[in-house]
């Protein structure tokens, strides 16, 4: 009986290193894999976004929060589920991360505009050239308006054509106003006219625009304040109920129809909260 059991726990072993040793290259290939996809990606963005930042220790932090968020998950929760699901949604927030950076500094770059046409405008009306006057707001700004602009007058100086780097200045900022600034340079340079004066129009129309969205906002802010506490809201209550009934409320976490029950609740928020966001976003 013990040589059976022996033999038994020696095959078990000897099949755990095989399968170790098969699986254990194939695992680090596509580790290094998906370490190549994320340092690449993110310095993309992040050059972007004109944040200098090394790729590898986002990726070393991006692991680090991946084996936090399980263990504490795992201590919490007593079971792998829930803690893999954490760990899963928290590995993912570079992309949430990088939204909402890129979110932030679009807003900048937009509140920033009508201010930097305006004075472009203004130096042109008193004898200056585009370039010049492009070049003294540059120097004069912060932020992301002049680090797009000055970005483009380095496309130029480098030989880029003056419509490949209009181009080039959309696809980094491809919203409505960019679009309409480039449209404008592009006009003006083909047909002629005052580029002064268009720029000066095209400032106030900006501006009158930001301050109806403004508006918007203030109005639909009730909504959206809504629409989050109906999202929260079970959450919170299901919280409350596992304090208060930890035996019943249990199941949910170590039962596949509590696991069913959440992932449907889950789902139903999300579907709620998604259509409350459509119905108050109104777009100018």
């Amino acid at each position: 009986m013990n040589i059976m059991a022996l033999v038994a726990a020696i095959a078990t072993f000897g099949s755990a290193v095989a399968v170790f040793a098969f699986l254990y290259p194939r695992l680090v290939t596509l580790g290094e894999r998906y370490q190549n996809y994320f340092e690449a990606n993110t310095e993309k963005n992040f050059t972007e976004m004109f944040i200098f930042i090394d790729p590898t220790k986002i990726y070393m932090l991006n692991l680090l929060v991946l084996a936090a968020s399980f263990a504490i998950g795992w201590l919490f929760f007593g079971n792998w589920l829930p803690a893999l699901i954490l760990s899963v949604c928290l590995g993912s927030s570079p992309k949430f991360i990088y939204n909402y950076l890129k979110k932030k500094r679009q807003q900048t770059l937009l509140k920033d505009l009508p201010d930097a046409l305006l004075s472009i405008a203004g130096m042109m009306a008193a004898g200056t050239n585009l370039s010049l006057a492009m070049e003294t707001m540059v120097a004069e700004t912060d932020g992301p308006i002049g680090q797009e602009f000055g970005l483009f007058l380095q496309e130029v100086r480098v030989g880029v054509s003056y419509e490949q780097a209009l181009d080039n200045l959309y696809l980094r900022n491809p919203v409505v106003e960019i679009q309409l600034v480039v449209s404008a340079m592009k006009i003006s340079r083909e047909i002629g006219g005052s580029l002064a004066d268009i720029l000066r129009r095209l400032s106030e129309t900006l501006r009158k625009k930001m301050e109806m969205e403004g508006k918007i906002k203030a109005l639909t802010a009730q909504g959206k304040m809504q629409g989050a506490v109906m999202a929260l809201l079970p959450f919170v209550i299901a919280y409350a109920l596992f304090h208060i009934e930890e035996e019943a409320m249990s199941k949910l976490w170590i039962h596949p129809i509590g696991w069913g029950v959440c992932g449907f609740a889950v789902i139903m928020v999300s579907l709620g909260y998604y259509f409350i966001r459509k119905i108050v976003n109104i777009d100018v």
